[in-house]
């Protein structure tokens, strides 16, 4: 799967930092930034990204719940999503997966090797 934009959606100013450093700098992708899961429906359906980085626990919209309506939206409803939360035991992670998430982060995740454990949990191309 090539990726060429990354919604990256998380409501920690620094995690959003970070991540956009990692994913632009490293990972050289054009990266677009949400704070919330009501702005991260706003810019998937605006963006077109090819790849959405979801933290779990937010408030207002979490994680699960702002996937369930990207994949209610058309536009969206193809876009793989990678959860990205401190809870990776494993039955949070089955659940995730069975939710229609493509794989799991945990955070804090590594900036250096963040764009390398993303492509490892997309499909091949």
């Amino acid at each position: 799967m090539t990726i060429r934009k990354v919604l990256l959606v998380d409501d920690e100013d620094d995690i959003r930092t970070i991540g956009h450093l990692s994913l632009s700098r490293v990972g050289g992708w054009q990266t677009v930034l949400a704070a919330s899961g009501a702005e991260a429906l706003t810019k998937a359906a605006t963006e077109q990204p090819d790849l959405i980085l979801l933290d779990v626990m937010m408030p207002g919209m979490d994680g699960p719940t702002t996937l369930g309506q990207l994949r209610a939206q058309e536009s969206t409803a193809k876009t793989p999503v990678i959860f990205m939360t401190a809870n990776i035991q494993k039955q949070e992670v089955a659940r995730y997966l069975e939710l229609g998430a493509v794989g799991v982060i945990g955070k804090p995740f590594d900036p250096m090797t963040l764009p390398a454990e993303i492509k490892r949990l997309l499909p091949p191309t």
